[in-house]
């Protein structure tokens, strides 16, 4: 039986050989780390693992990028070539959806990303993606945006595109069919 946030001993398994198969065809994101230690962590935590799975169930092809010595934590990303399908066609927050009159997309990335227990990129952390590929090159993802910009009705989207990462903005309730966006868990 299976909670809100709590999966299935089958789910759990299907979703650690996807997560397995994943981190041994792209050594290169995560460089001296050890599968099995990783694993143990996801067992521990099944909510953490929810949450993968709800990346992963949005086509966003979650892989670990990073370890975090300090709090003992594994970093995923989002790494699906381009924006997660499971996730475009959406505004930026709750304010800008609840501002458009008409024509409203089914949600806004805070929510949805607050909903899957993970969180949006930052601009750093859309970088640092960067430099494990090219991610992006035919869509967009959203990103976190600064209060400042924020309260004055913008938000914050990147993409990849002639050899760079490219911030741009626009207006919060927009929305496009290739924009998305890219989040990360920490475990």
């Amino acid at each position: 039986m299976e909670n809100k946030n709590t999966l299935s001993a089958e789910k759990s398994d299907e979703l650690l050989n996807i997560l397995k198969i994943r981190f041994e065809k792209n050594t290169n994101r995560h460089p001296n780390l050890d599968w099995a230690k990783i694993q143990a962590k996801l067992e521990a935590n099944p909510e953490k693992l929810w949450s993968l799975y709800e990346m992963e169930r949005t086509e966003g092809e979650p892989d670990v990028i990073g370890y975090d010595k300090e709090t003992n934590e594994y970093i995923f990303y989002d790494c699906s070539l381009e924006s997660p399908k499971g996730r475009r066609s959406l505004c930026y927050d709750r304010q800008a959806l609840e501002s458009r009159k008409e024509h409203k997309p089914q949600n806004n990335v805070i929510d949805a990303a607050t909903d899957m227990g993970i969180d949006l990129l930052t601009e750093e952390q859309y970088r640092k993606l960067q430099q494990l590929g090219n991610f992006d090159t035919k869509t967009s993802s959203w990103i976190k945006t600064p209060d400042e910009i924020r309260k004055l009705s913008g938000a914050l989207f990147c993409d990849f595109r002639y050899g760079n990462v490219f911030v741009y903005h626009n207006g919060a309730e927009s929305y496009y069919a290739a924009r998305g966006f890219r989040g990360s868990l920490r475990v």
